[in-house]
């Protein structure tokens, strides 16, 4: 910080005026931050994955024309008609049932201990999918909350 003494136009006598020297502060924050970008490691390592392919003869197993049954257990396990599923096999689940002549009934049930997300998220995908007729099934158990 460097004092001068400057006189104002106008003003008769010094009057002291302050000046703060910022190009030394500029330069030490311009030297760490060239230091931080040198030391950063550069990520150039690769992990090989062998990914499976797809096969176009595999078809998905036809859905009941009468009912289908979703359930989330309390791990967040999604299972169609008893057989546990992610969620892209649900979506083609739904695809394919919604090909069917009569749409059949779709029936949600979700565990008092699953996870909201997860519930949230698969009756999004019902929606989007389409489905008009679903139901909730189990909903009497929670009537004496």
């Amino acid at each position: 910080m460097a004092l001068s003494f400057a006189t104002p136009r106008g003003a008769e006598g010094d009057t002291p005026m302050s000046d703060m020297n910022t190009t030394p502060l500029i330069d030490v924050m311009l030297v760490l931050l060239i230091m931080f970008i040198i030391t950063i490691p550069i990520q150039t390592h690769s992990v090989a994955i062998d990914l499976p392919q797809a096969r176009p003869d595999r078809t998905l197993p036809h859905p009941d024309p009468v009912k289908n049954k979703v359930t989330i257990d309390a791990s967040g396990i999604i299972r169609w008609n008893g057989a546990a599923v992610d969620r892209l096999t649900l979506r083609r689940y739904l695809a394919a049932s919604l090909r069917l002549p009569v749409e059949p009934e779709l029936q949600f049930q979700p565990d008092a201990a699953a996870r909201y997300v997860i519930v949230d998220e698969v009756l999004a995908d019902i929606r989007r999918s389409g489905v008009e007729n679903l139901g909730f099934v189990g909903n009497e158990r929670y009537a004496a909350f």
